[in-house]
């Protein structure tokens, strides 16, 4: 992220989107020190700037040192998608990256999205997946989740699911959003954090989908960054 100085923001801007061949409306921005002068004569602002494309810029910085650290082999696609990054890695040894349980590859995802928030100030869903496994994991759990779900509307008895991390949670809400007389919540705290499955009585009479699912990570990022029905 660069840092801009001009008499006016949107003199500011101007100067940064010509330089990053884009337009004014696609920069973020961070005001950094402003001075008010006599008259307006010599006032000047400055501001941190950035667009999309430095974040993409940025990841394959990251991710390059970091797999040059460790010695290993990399192939790196990037695509952004409404503000959101998904980050597609194929190594030599897939299998040493995503870890037992994908555990490895959750705790990349946490360094890579904490990287990026720290050096861009905000916060950016960024998802890194490793041979395509986070899409075939939240296929599985959104099809796990819609066959409790039904257990759950015909008993009407209310079920949890396994812990899971906070990436796999989204896709079970968004998997079940729409479902008649079904509610999910997240319970519980760190490695135990799970999916409570519930029944909802009708009040009213509602017509909906129930096969609204979730099965690719395009999906998830397009949910909030923050979990839905906590």
């Amino acid at each position: 992220m660069k840092n801009y100085t001009g008499k006016t923001l949107e003199e500011l801007l101007e100067t940064a989107a010509n330089e990053k061949n884009c337009t004014v409306e696609e920069l973020k921005y961070f005001i950094t020190d402003e001075k008010k002068g006599l008259l307006g004569l010599g006032s000047s602002v400055s501001a941190d700037v950035y667009c999309m494309d430095d974040v993409k810029e940025f990841l394959f910085d990251y991710l390059g040192n970091f797999f040059v650290e460790i010695d290993q082999d990399l192939e790196a696609a990037i695509e952004e998608k409404d503000g959101s990054f998904i980050v597609r890695l194929n190594t030599d040894n897939n299998a040493v990256l995503i870890g037992k349980m994908g555990k490895t590859l959750s705790a990349f995802n946490t360094v890579v999205r904490g990287a990026v928030n720290s050096e861009f100030k905000s916060r950016i869903d960024v998802l890194v997946d490793v041979n395509r496994y986070k899409e075939e994991r939240y296929s599985k759990v959104a099809h796990l989740a819609r066959r409790v779900a039904k257990q759950v509307q015909r008993s009407q008895v209310d079920a949890s699911l396994d812990p899971m991390p906070n990436d796999e949670r989204k896709a079970v809400h968004k998997a079940l959003s729409n479902w008649h007389n079904i509610r999910t919540e997240s319970e519980g705290d760190g490695p135990n954090r799970h999916i409570c499955i519930r029944y909802v009585p009708d009040e009213t009479p509602t017509v909906v989908d129930e096969e609204v699912a979730v099965e690719s990570y395009d999906e998830v990022l397009d949910s909030p960054q923050e979990e839905v029905a906590e």
